[in-house]
């Protein structure tokens, strides 16, 4: 009779271990596979206008920008607007001579002719009697897959102010992988004057990352801090 319960219980051991070795086999060659189609996946995004756009794609301002890829989501449409100065009916108007400005970003996941927004971007400056900015940076919108995992990246940078004067603007860059949004938030740096010894005087600059991009990726957080420092000096040609 103990035999025959220690031959019972050898079984039932060998195949507890048995069922464990292939649940560690499939997630090996799960990750594997994963890795492999990582590996094997190319970014391909390409430059698209607004008689591209599916028909049941709404939206406000005017195109700076406008792009489609594939990756593990689908079939991406991201576009990007400005509505530049004007007057918008919902804001309350203190000044007769005030103006408004808007900027949007939309993406879409399109499934054959079913069309997705998954996420909105918007900032604006209202009722602004002097000079006013709500613009994107120009050439730094960006489609990325930085961490090479098949979901892209998508990075834009902005400004907003209301100012008389050349005192910084308030800056963004906005990222988004998938529906998990990053953010940097700071503002512009603006040269003030010059010393007798030629060295130039400089206010703003500063800048924080969000928690998300503090426990991102590392390659999340050094592209945003070198898309700041490339783009942080206010050029007021733009």
């Amino acid at each position: 009779m103990k035999k025959i319960a220690i031959l019972l219980v050898g079984f039932i051991f060998f195949s507890s271990c048995k069922d464990e070795k292939k649940a560690e086999t499939k997630e090996s060659t799960n990750q594997e596979l994963n890795k492999t189609e990582n590996e094997n996946f190319i970014l391909n995004v390409q430059k698209i206008d607004s008689t591209q756009f599916p028909s049941s794609i709404k939206y406000e301002g005017f195109v700076k920008n406008a792009v489609r890829w594939k990756d593990k989501l689908g079939d991406n449409i991201v576009i990007t607007t400005e509505t530049g100065y004007h007057i918008n009916k919902k804001f309350e108007h203190e000044f007769e001579d005030s103006s408004d400005a808007e900027l949007f970003a939309y993406h879409f996941i399109i499934s054959g002719n079913e069309v997705k927004q998954t996420w909105k971007v918007y900032d604006f400056i209202a009722d602004c009697p002097v000079d006013i900015v709500a613009s994107f940076v120009k050439d730094t919108f960006q489609v990325t897959d930085l961490n090479n995992n098949g979901i892209a990246e998508t990075w834009m940078m902005y400004k907003t102010t209301c100012h008389g004067d050349v005192s910084p603007c308030d800056m963004k860059i906005i990222m988004y992988e998938g529906s998990t949004k990053y953010a940097v938030r700071g503002e512009s740096r603006v040269q003030v004057g010059v010393l007798d010894n030629g060295e130039k005087q400089f206010i703003g600059g500063e800048y924080k990352l969000d928690e998300n991009f503090k426990k991102g990726p590392k390659v999340f957080k050094e592209f945003a801090q070198k898309l700041w420092k490339d783009n942080l000096i206010e050029n007021w040609e733009d």
